[in-house]
C-alpha cells in the first residue's frame, strides 16, 4: 500500500471512530439524566479508575496501554463535561453563594491599608474609593485582613503582585488563612523618589533607607553613589524615620506623596530602573459580594499528587472558552512537595460558562475556592 491508501484508510478508521463517539456521547446523556433524577454525583473516581484498568488490559504494548488509557481518560472527561452542562441546562447544579451588587456599599465604610502615611497602598486606595473614604494604618499585612476579621474595617488594600519584583506570597497565604474575598483591583504605576530632609543635596547623603524591593528597583541608581542602604518594612516608614531624625545625611527611597506627607524635598524623582514598573493591589472584604459588571475571577485549589491532574483541571477552562490571566502555585505548608493553585481568569460569577468550569473544578479537585469576582 502506498500513502495515499494509507491515509484513505485511516479516514475510513477514523470515521468510524467519529461515529462510535457520538454514540458514546449520546449514552452519556442519559447517564446525565438519571443523575439529574437521582441526584448522584458527576464524578465517580473509582468508576473512573477501575474503567481505565480494564481498556488497557484490553491491549498490548506498553505504549498501546499508555495511549488507551489517555485516550480514555479524555472521553470520560468530556462525559463529565456534557454532564456538568446538562445539570445546569436543568438548574440541578445549585448555586454559587456570592451576590452580585450594583455597586459596592462605601458610604459609611472605613478601609484599611498596610504601612504609615504615604505608602504607595494608600495611593492605591485613594484611586480606588477617593480621597474623602474614611482610612486607618496598621503595621502588617496580617494586621489588616485581622482588622476586617473583628469588624473594625470594612475593606482592605493590599498588594498583591508587583511587575517587576513578582507576587506577594504573604497575602496569598492570608486569603487562605482568612475567609475574605476579592471584590476590587487597582493597579498604580510605581514612580519612587529620593526624599531628603529640607535643605539636604544629593552630595549631603549617606545613608539611603526603603523597603527592600524598593533599594533592588532602583539599584541602577543606587549603585552610583557610594551610600549605605537600610532596609525598612515599609517605603512611608522610611520616609517618616527620615523627616523625624531631621539629618540631612538621611534620604528616604518612597512616593512624592510620602514627601508631602513628612515635609521632606524631592532630591531625585523617578529613581526607579524600570518606568513601567506597576504594583496591584486588591480589595478584600468578609462579604461574599461582587459587582454584577465584575470581569476577573479568581480562585485556588489543590491537586491530587498524581500525573495530569493539573491538565484535567484547566481543561475545564478549555472546553468553557475561558481565558486564563494567571497561575501561580504555592507550597502547601503542612504537606511536602504538594503545591495549592491560584489561578486568575476572565468572567463573571453569572455566566453559564463559569458556572460549568467551576462545577467541574469543585467536584474533581481538592479544597477549591472562589477567592472573588472583581
Amino acid at each position: 500500500m502506498d500513502l495515499l491508501d494509507l491515509r484513505n484508510k485511516l479516514d475510513e478508521i477514523d470515521s468510524d471512530i467519529v461515529k462510535l463517539y457520538e454514540q458514546r456521547m449520546d449514552v452519556c446523556s442519559k447517564v446525565a439524566e438519571y443523575k439529574i433524577e437521582t441526584g448522584k454525583k458527576v464524578y465517580d473516581k473509582t468508576r473512573e479508575l477501575e474503567k481505565l484498568d480494564k481498556v488497557s488490559s484490553l491491549v498490548s504494548g506498553d505504549f498501546n496501554k499508555h495511549g488507551i488509557r489517555e485516550l480514555f481518560e479524555q472521553l470520560m472527561s468530556m462525559s463529565r463535561k456534557l454532564q456538568y452542562r446538562m445539570l445546569s441546562e436543568h438548574g440541578a447544579g445549585g448555586k454559587l453563594p456570592f451576590i452580585g451588587m450594583d455597586d459596592l456599599d462605601t458610604a459609611t465604610a472605613r478601609v484599611v491599608f498596610q504601612g504609615a502615611e504615604g505608602a504607595y497602598s494608600q495611593i492605591a486606595m485613594e484611586e480606588y474609593f477617593g480621597d474623602k473614604i474614611r482610612s486607618f494604618h496598621v503595621d502588617s499585612f496580617r494586621d489588616a485582613i485581622s482588622a476586617i476579621d473583628e469588624g473594625s474595617a470594612d475593606f482592605a488594600v493590599l498588594p498583591l503582585e508587583n511587575s517587576t519584583a513578582g507576587t506577594v506570597n504573604e497575602i496569598y497565604e492570608l486569603l487562605v488563612e482568612f475567609e475574605q474575598f476579592i471584590v476590587g483591583e487597582q493597579i498604580i504605576k510605581i514612580r519612587h523618589c529620593l526624599l531628603g530632609t529640607p535643605g539636604a543635596k544629593l552630595t549631603d547623603i549617606k545613608t539611603v533607607f526603603s523597603h527592600p524591593q524598593s533599594l533592588m528597583q532602583s539599584a541602577g541608581f543606587l549603585n552610583d553613589h557610594a551610600w549605605q542602604q537600610i532596609s525598612m518594612k515599609n517605603n512611608a516608614f522610611a520616609a517618616k524615620k527620615v523627616s523625624e531624625d531631621k539629618d540631612k545625611t538621611q534620604a528616604a527611597i518612597a512616593s512624592s506623596l510620602a514627601g508631602k506627607i513628612y515635609g521632606l524635598e524631592v532630591l531625585k524623582e523617578g529613581v526607579n530602573d524600570n518606568e513601567d514598573n506597576s504594583t496591584r493591589f486588591i480589595i478584600v472584604t468578609n462579604q461574599k459580594v461582587f459587582k454584577k459588571d465584575a470581569k476577573k475571577i479568581s480562585i485556588c485549589f489543590e491537586l491530587p499528587h498524581e500525573s495530569g491532574s493539573l491538565y484535567h483541571m484547566l481543561s475545564h477552562f478549555i472546553y468553557n472558552n475561558i481565558n486564563l490571566t494567571k497561575i501561580e502555585s504555592r507550597p502547601i505548608k503542612e504537606r511536602a512537595w504538594e503545591y495549592r493553585f491560584f489561578i486568575d481568569f476572565e468572567g463573571n460569577l453569572s455566566d453559564e460558562s463559569v458556572k460549568n468550569a467551576l462545577r467541574g473544578l469543585r467536584e474533581e479537585a481538592i479544597n477549591m475556592r472562589i477567592l472573588g469576582n472583581y
